[in-house]
């Protein structure tokens, strides 16, 4: 019977080898997996973390393995690409740094043996992702192990899979048809297939002569439905080769869903709507080496905000996660890592890892789509770029009928293009009131899209705000404050709430996560438009507003409670809950009840001296303190060395240009065009280049403010670091250029 070795403890690292020892090395490092080595380095700001070749190797004696006529090395995921060597000879190699992946060593393993895996995360043309707003840690950093293996066996050769495949479809009288396929090596004798319930009883059971691909109808009477985080029932698949040679378990659900264009998500014919969030995997130097307490912690978060889908971003997750997304209900959105930037060299990696996300998770409840990309066209448009998109929609539609595909598009892609009528259903990455515009402008533009598509069902894939540890009481949008990002997704929340056509909504993002080439609003490192800090240890108060919208558990909570030095005379006291009314404390005397407010309940306060605050719903309870301070605490002021100005200190008005305008916008004047080619040239497309797109397509959208504290850090192009008043001279050219 199949017996599993987890080998992860001990295993000899270095950055310095240039080829596979055949020997154990003494003088490397030792470290346990799951590991990263860019787990400080890729957090901590500058865009110069290592990214190259490093090696780990690791002992195996063969009388130590559990006897059996085959064995298998497991790797869950090693980024990006890898090279397997047993005793110096080379045994498989693999493409792609988040999907399970496996190799047959039994040949090659000799009494005592040196396991080597080199694994790159160099920059290269072949394997996706190379250019994406995330740090591509490199290691190897979820689990190995050894699969120790009779020779009849379920397949372990098939892209990472299981070996089987289950596939429910509900009936109108209450019982589901369970189709098995499974595939096997080697076959012999006979395979028992029995379908048990959640309580571990056998609901039906059958055994069917052995062969190289099986596939079996089973019906499960009065079938018990998977409804989502509502509830998650599964049944497990057994599957045992017999006479006991191998067994493996398949977990699913039995459920229906359909993604209407106009009336949302149903899940098992009932409406569903689908509000969540996104999710990176990696943690505060851990990177993307993290454990299985850590997956359940983010797993315990995003359900008690009262979430019911995530957006698995931008690559295969761990397999646990998934898991924990069917045990918990929570609706997925699962892609692979093609994004940003097409490379007409890696079209057969973006094959491979389709066919590995799909093969490896087809059994889980959870997944309703497979993402084909993201922002795809931010590198512009081409015919190659939609050739590939054409054939992965259709291998996702071959090796699975019953998923449809989706794309996120970049908010700059015209929604005529062709490539937005390809997939079955499509989801828009709109920043409004972030990187350009006004967050008012969210929902028009959406209402736009769903006119131009009124067949193909339209999401809100990602929408976000920056925030670190600053405070205001005037927020404004750019200053990465907390209470700016919490007054953006009220904004949201209330926009949403008033398109029920929308399939899905997913917050950019649920944690903070590491970016290392960025370096903005005083962080170093990070892309702070999470929900939750990238340590897990702080819940923003956007999560609050999402919590009173989404959670049925009762609750109330102050916003504010990192902001506590207050100098306005009076000031604004936010708190939410999903409770109908709530009921403000100051110093143990009530300042009034609000009950005509929903979600986001506001109240203006005498601020004097110290303040202890209570907010009271129903049967819950918050506190907080504010006190009173003569001047603006600069602890709370955002302390950012590539920023040359802020968008405050800029002389504008409704009818003259300034640096608070797009590039965009200013581009629609020669004049204004002119005038920020001759400070920003180096940063911008040819300026006679009448179609630049690729990166001018991002761009264009950022103010020229925004566009200039970027280049100080070379985050676009050559860095570049401006004066002040150089600023300011242009400011005043731009105002003095009226508006069309």
């Amino acid at each position: 019977m199949r017996q599993r070795v987890l080998w992860n403890h001990k295993w000899a690292f270095t950055k310095m080898a240039e080829t596979a020892p055949v020997t154990l090395p003494q003088k490397w490092d030792y470290v346990n997996l799951p590991h990263t080595w860019n787990g400080i380095d890729g957090q901590d700001g500058g865009g110069d973390y290592y990214r190259g070749t490093c090696w780990y190797a690791k002992g195996l004696s063969k009388r130590e393995l559990p006897e059996a006529d085959r064995y298998y090395l497991e790797f869950e995921g090693t980024a990006a690409s890898a090279v397997l060597y047993v005793n110096g000879k080379k045994i498989a190699v693999h493409d792609g740094g988040y999907s399970t992946w496996r190799a047959d060593i039994t040949q090659a393993l000799e009494e005592e043996n040196v396991i080597a895996v080199s694994v790159d995360n160099s920059e290269c043309r072949t394997v996706y992702p190379q250019q994406a707003d995330f740090t591509f840690y490199g290691g190897i950093y979820r689990n190995v192990s050894i699969l120790a293996v009779g020779e009849s066996h379920f397949d372990l050769d098939n892209r990472g899979g299981c070996g089987a495949a289950v596939t429910p479809k509900v009936s109108e009288d209450g019982s589901a048809k369970v189709k098995v396929q499974a595939w096997i090596s080697n076959p012999a004798g006979m395979l028992q297939i029995c379908i048990e319930d959640a309580e571990g009883k056998p609901a039906v059971c059958r055994e069917v002569p052995a062969a190289g691909e099986v596939c079996e109808e089973l019906v499960i009477e009065n079938a018990h439905l998977w409804k989502g985080v509502k509830d998650p029932y599964l049944y497990t698949a057994k599957l045992r080769l017999l006479p006991d040679t191998d067994e493996i378990c398949v977990r699913f659900g039995v459920r229906s869903y359909r993604i209407d264009s106009e009336k949302g998500f149903f899940l098992n014919g009932v409406s569903y709507p689908l509000h969540g969030v996104a999710r990176h995997q990696d943690r505060w130097e851990k990177g993307n080496a993290i454990s299985e307490a850590d997956q359940r912690e983010d797993m315990d978060l995003i359900c008690e905000m009262g979430a019911n889908t995530v957006r698995l971003a931008h690559y295969q997750h761990n397999q646990f996660f998934y898991d924990l997304c069917d045990e918990r209900g929570i609706i997925v959105w699962a892609e692979i890592p093609y994004i940003s930037s097409h490379m007409p060299e890696g079209r057969e990696n973006t094959i491979s890892q389709l066919k590995e996300l799909i093969t490896q998770n087809y059994n889980h409840p959870s997944i309703v789509v497979w993402g084909l990309s993201n922002e795809i066209t931010m590198g512009g448009f081409s015919e190659d770029l939609m050739e590939n998109h054409r054939i992965l929609n259709d291998l996702a539609h071959e090796m699975d009928p019953t998923r449809p595909t989706v794309m996120a598009y970049i908010g700059s892609c015209d929604s005529k293009e062709e490539i937005v009528y390809l997939p079955d259903v499509i989801s828009y990455n709109l920043y409004l009131g972030w990187y350009e515009g006004v967050t008012e402008e969210t929902g028009p533009i959406l209402d736009q899209i769903h006119a131009d598509h009124p067949d193909q069902p339209l999401g809100l894939s990602e929408y976000g705000a920056d925030s670190l540890n600053w405070h205001t009481c005037n927020p404004r949008k750019g200053d990465y404050t907390e209470e700016y990002q919490a007054l953006y997704h009220e904004t949201m929340i209330r926009q949403i709430q008033e398109r029920p056509y929308l399939w899905a909504t997913h917050v950019w993002n649920m944690f903070d996560f590491g970016a290392d080439q960025r370096g903005e609003g005083g962080g170093k490192g990070q892309n702070c438009k999470g929900l939750v800090t990238i340590d897990r240890k702080y819940k923003k108060d956007a999560f609050y507003a999402y919590k009173a919208w989404l959670s049925k558990e009762p609750f109330v909570h102050i916003g504010g409670k990192r902001y506590v030095d207050r100098h306005e005379e009076e000031t604004l006291v936010k708190v939410y809950s999903n409770q109908p009314a709530v009921e403000l404390f100051v110093n143990g005397k009530s300042v009034g009840v609000n009950d005509h407010d929903s979600l986001f309940f506001s109240f203006v306060i005498p601020n004097e001296g110290v303040s202890h605050l209570k907010a009271v719903a129903g049967d819950c309870e918050d506190t907080a303190c504010i006190r009173r301070v003569q001047e603006e605490n600069p602890a709370y002021v955002m302390k950012d060395p590539g920023i040359i100005l802020n968008w405050f200190d800029i002389t504008a008005d409704d009818e003259h240009f300034s640096l608070n305008d797009t590039i965009k916008d200013i581009f629609t004047s020669p004049e204004a065009k002119d005038a920020v080619y001759e400070l920003l040239g180096s940063a911008l497309p040819d300026k006679s280049d009448p179609n630049p797109g690729g990166m001018f397509n991002l761009l264009k959208t950022l103010t020229v403010l925004r566009l200039a504290n970027a280049q100080a850090s070379g985050r676009f192009g050559k860095k570049m670091v401006l004066t002040k008043e150089q600023l300011l001279t242009l400011n005043e050219k731009l105002n003095g250029i009226k508006k069309a």
